[in-house]
């Protein structure tokens, strides 16, 4: 097993500095990254990245549905050059993997949101930057310029304030974002126990950036020792939960012309409404189960919603990916692309922008191995007649 470098603090810093990375040589996958990547960061920046909603279930089952799948591979189909790129809203894609809007990566590594977005431009995939953001709108931006192929995108949750929010909006679409991620799974903040338990805020030093200019929180910390999560606060006073598909979308569309995709889709009449409303794309998501702590695991309502689609946008789907495996089977069930999340925030922790590259190399390495043991040349070739699922024959 690769070496740790576990330390005994348990504070709200992150235990690595920056300048005591690890030998990425002796990571051969995921896991070995996720697990010495937990041991580097505090106890309430590990629980927060962690956990999920109420007792944990959907994010258990977000892993755990894919172990209920099984591939059928094709055997002689020319595999001698496999092609794992693909296309989206216009962008190519060195693979079909966009890493996911993630909150307050800078308790991972100094660098956070700029090590992950210069990363995935490395990489050839977009990085989706979270409103949660340790790094604002222009210093990711920034982080990228000269990169051939970085492609950002913005993920926001509707606040309240909405010419806030439009600001944002403006500003990442005028810095040249490629799209538009909304959320639409948060009406109110679920119930993180890790947080409360551990009392979470946000470290010394660490602010929410794309968030200062929202008065109110400008020049604060955020905290609520209340009720001993540090965001609850911040969602309560301005999260919305009065949004409805009549009343988002013609807003969003009234501010920007960027591709808007809504995320937090799990059941098919949704996806039928987010396309009767004229969105760009759907991400099939539970929020890698940290709001409904029973919510169903997105791979498992995929095909479903993909059905529903019929190909007229995109649709994404992130939640419990690990293997390149795990891409293979959600391509086979209708998806355009993955997000990808956690296992990036521990790549952070274990080698900052060497360690999130170190993840997309290799997801993208396995992706390739997968596709060629099942006969797969290019994405196209990947069909639904690959999987056999729990309790099925063939």
């Amino acid at each position: 097993m690769p070496p740790t470098g576990r330390r005994p603090n348990a504070g709200l810093v992150p235990k690595s500095t920056g300048d005591d990375f690890l030998d990425l040589d002796d990571f051969l996958s995921l896991r070995d990254i996720e697990r010495a990547g937990k041991t580097r960061l505090s106890v309430a920046a590990e629980g927060y990245y962690s956990s999920g909603a109420d007792d944990g279930d959907a994010a258990a089952d977000n892993l755990a549905c894919f172990r209920r799948i099984r591939l059928v591979p094709r055997m002689l189909r020319d595999v001698g050059n496999v092609d794992v790129s693909t296309t989206l809203f216009g962008t190519r894609l060195d693979c079909p993997v966009v890493v996911a809007p993630m909150a307050m990566q800078r308790m991972a590594t100094p660098e956070g949101e700029l090590a992950t977005a210069r990363a995935s431009a490395a990489a050839g995939v977009p990085m989706c930057l979270s409103t949660m953001a340790t790094a604002d709108l222009r210093e990711v931006s920034a982080s990228v310029q000269g990169m051939e192929d970085s492609a950002l995108w913005f993920q926001l949750y509707v606040l309240r304030d909405r010419d806030f929010c439009a600001h944002m909006i403006r500003e990442a679409q005028t810095l040249g974002y490629r799209a538009l991620v909304v959320t639409v799974d948060a009406p109110v903040l679920g119930n993180r126990e890790a947080d409360h338990r551990n009392r979470f805020t946000l470290p010394e030093g660490l602010r929410l950036k794309n968030l200062e200019r929202l008065q109110r929180y400008a020049g604060a910390g955020i905290a609520d020792t209340s009720e001993g999560s540090g965001l609850s606060a911040l969602f309560k006073q301005q999260l919305d939960p009065s949004l409805t598909w009549e009343t988002l979308l013609p807003w969003l569309r009234s501010v920007t012309t960027l591709p808007i995709l809504v995320k937090g889709i799990l059941h098919p009449d949704d996806a039928r409404l987010a396309l009767r409303h004229g969105v760009d794309g759907i991400i099939v998501s539970n929020h890698g189960g940290r709001q409904l702590g029973c919510a169903v695991a997105a791979a498992d309502v995929l095909p479903a919603i993909a059905r529903v689609v019929q190909r007229r946008v995109p649709v994404l789907v992130d939640g419990g990916v690990r293997r390149g495996t795990d891409v293979l089977k959600c391509l086979a069930m209708g998806a355009d692309a993955v997000m990808l999340g956690r296992p990036v925030l521990w790549g952070l922790a274990c080698g900052g922008e060497a360690g999130a590259a170190k993840v997309l190399a290799i997801l993208r390495h396995e992706l390739r191995t997968a596709m060629a043991l099942c006969g797969c040349a290019t994405l196209g070739d990947i069909t639904p007649d690959l999987l056999l699922h729990a309790g099925a024959r063939l």
